[in-house]
C-alpha cells in the first residue's frame, strides 16, 4: 500500500491548491506513480487532481462517510501508487460543530485516522519570524496530528525566506520549499470555486508550468520521503449509495459536471453499467437504461441551451413515465419547471417537477446535510438517513406542489424542515449526496 502525506493550511486561499497541483506534476515527473485525494465535499479539485496524475482522484470526507466506507476509499486509492498525496479542504483544524461519521470533517481528522503527516503551507505574506509562532500553534493543537514539514508561500526575496524559515527550523520542523510571490501560477475561478478542469484553457501547459514551479522552489524529494503508511484499515468495498439501478444514464457535459466520483465507481464496482449522455447536445437519456441521474454543475450558465434542447426534455419526460429520475442541485433546477439566469432571463425546463429556481437572486446555501427520506424510492426506502452537503448560490422561487423528498438537519443538528421534491418517479433536491450514513449514525 502506498504512503501518504497531506498538504494543508492555516486556511483557504493559502496556496495548497497550487503547492499539490505542482508537487503532484514534480512527483509524476520523477516517474512515481502518485494517486491524489481531496479532503471533503469538493467536486472540482479531484478533476484537476486526475490531469495531473492520469489517474482518478476522490473525495475523504470524515463528517458524511462511515469508517469502512472512508478507510475503503483510502486504500483502494493506494493500490497501484508509489505515492498518496491529500489536499485539505479551508484551514487543517475546521470542520463543523458536531461530529458525523468519522469526525467533524476537518481534514486534521483525517490526519489522525491515517496518521499521515501534514506538510503545512503557510501565507509569509507581511510576517517573517512571525510565520514560526503560527507553526508552532498548529503543531501542538492536536497531540494526534503530526506538522512535517512547512513550505512558505509568497515569500518577497532571500531575506524574507531565511527570517521566517529559520525561525521555523528552531522549532524542529523543517522548512521544504519557499514559493516566491507569483500571480502568473494562479489558476481562473468563477463563483463556486475554479474553473472546472475540463473548461481550463491549455491546462496541460499550465499544469506543467505548476510542475516546474514547484520544482525549483521546493525540496520535493524530502517532501516525498516524509509519506508514511496508514495506520487505517482497509475498509469495507461496498458502494457509498446502491446502485440507482441496473444501467444508469448519467447526464455529463458542461453543465452537468459535479459528480463524487466514489459514487460511479461504487455502483460500477457493483456490477452496474453506466451510460453517459450529453443534455447540452440535445441528447436524450438512452432509452435502454433503467434509471437517469443528473448531477450538479452550471446549469444557470447554460440555460439557454438546455431549454432549447428539445429532444433532450422530451426523452427526459418519455423517460419519467417508467424509469425514476433523480437530480441534484443543477440537476434538480434542470428537472423543474423555470430557471431564472443571472441576467434575469426566464427559461422552462423540464417540467418533471415544480420548482422554480433563480440565479438573479443570489444567495450563499453552504453546509452538510443529515436527511431522512420521506418515501420508498431508488435512493432507500422511507427512514433512510443520507449525508450529504449542499453549496449553491441559486434561490428557490416556489416549490411547486410536489411532496418533499426528505426532512433535514444540518450538522450542527438545525432543522432544516422539508427539502426538495418528489412527483412519480421524478425526484431531486439541492443537495449533494455523499454517502448512506452508517447505523452507527442513523440515530443521530
Amino acid at each position: 500500500m502506498a504512503d501518504g502525506l497531506i498538504v494543508a493550511a492555516p486556511a483557504s486561499g493559502t496556496g495548497k491548491t497550487t503547492l499539490t497541483l505542482g508537487l503532484l506534476v514534480a512527483l509524476r515527473a520523477r516517474g512515481l506513480r502518485v494517486g491524489a485525494l481531496k479532503a471533503g465535499p469538493d467536486y472540482i479539485d479531484p478533476a484537476f487532481h486526475q490531469a495531473a496524475t492520469g489517474r482518478p482522484s476522490v473525495n475523504l470526507d470524515s463528517w458524511a462517510m462511515g469508517p469502512d466506507l472512508l478507510d475503503g476509499l483510502a486504500a483502494r486509492a493506494a493500490d497501484g501508487a508509489d505515492l498518496l498525496v491529500c489536499e485539505a479542504l479551508m484551514g487543517l483544524f475546521d470542520g463543523v460543530a458536531a461530529a458525523g461519521a468519522t469526525g467533524d470533517g476537518s481534514t486534521a481528522d483525517l490526519a489522525a485516522r491515517t496518521g499521515w503527516p501534514v506538510l503545512l503551507v503557510v501565507n509569509a505574506k507581511g510576517q517573517s519570524q512571525s510565520a514560526a509562532a503560527l507553526v508552532k500553534g498548529f503543531a501542538s493543537y492536536r497531540d494526534d496530528v503530526r506538522i512535517g514539514g512547512v513550505v512558505l508561500n509568497n515569500v518577497g526575496s532571500p531575506r524574507h525566506t531565511a527570517l521566517a524559515g529559520n525561525a521555523i527550523e528552531a522549532l524542529g520542523i523543517p522548512l521544504l520549499g519557499a514559493l516566491p510571490r507569483s500571480p502568473g501560477v494562479a489558476l481562473p475561478e468563477r463563483h463556486l470555486g475554479l474553473v472546472q478542469a475540463g473548461e481550463t484553457d491549455d491546462l496541460a501547459e499550465r499544469l506543467a508550468g505548476l510542475g516546474r514551479f514547484v520544482a525549483a522552489h521546493v525540496d520535493v524529494d524530502r517532501v516525498a520521503a516524509l509519506a508514511t503508511p496508514s495506520r487505517a484499515g482497509r475498509g469495507s468495498d461496498a458502494p457509498a449509495m446502491p446502485p440507482l439501478g441496473q444501467r444508469i444514464a448519467i447526464a455529463r457535459d458542461a453543465a452537468f459536471t459535479f459528480v463524487y466520483p466514489h459514487l460511479i465507481a461504487g455502483w460500477w464496482a457493483s456490477g452496474a453499467e453506466l451510460a453517459f449522455f450529453s443534455p447540452l447536445a440535445d441528447e436524450p437519456p438512452p432509452a435502454d437504461c433503467d434509471a437517469v441521474y443528473l448531477p450538479g454543475g452550471y446549469p444557470e450558465l447554460h440555460a439557454a441551451r438546455l431549454s432549447a434542447a428539445a429532444r433532450f426534455r422530451a426523452g427526459l419526460v418519455a423517460a419519467a413515465q417508467s424509469k425514476p429520475i433523480y437530480g441534484e442541485c443543477g440537476g434538480y433546477m434542470a428537472m423543474g419547471e423555470t430557471l431564472e439566469d443571472a441576467d434575469g432571463t426566464v427559461h422552462p425546463m423540464a417540467g418533471l417537477l415544480g420548482v422554480r429556481t433563480s440565479f438573479a437572486k443570489r444567495k450563499l446555501h453552504l453546509g452538510y446535510r443529515r436527511a431522512t427520506l420521506l418515501a420508498d424510492g431508488p435512493l432507500g426506502p422511507a427512514g433512510t438517513l443520507l449525508m450529504g452537503h449542499e453549496f449553491h448560490y441559486a434561490s428557490t422561487l416556489s416549490r411547486g406542489d410536489d411532496a418533499p423528498l426528505v426532512s433535514a438537519r444540518a450538522a450542527d443538528g438545525g432543522d432544516l424542515g422539508d427539502l426538495g421534491g418528489r412527483r412519480g418517479l421524478a425526484m431531486g433536491s439541492f443537495f449533494h449526496l455523499i454517502a448512506r450514513a452508517p447505523t452507527t449514525d442513523a440515530g443521530r
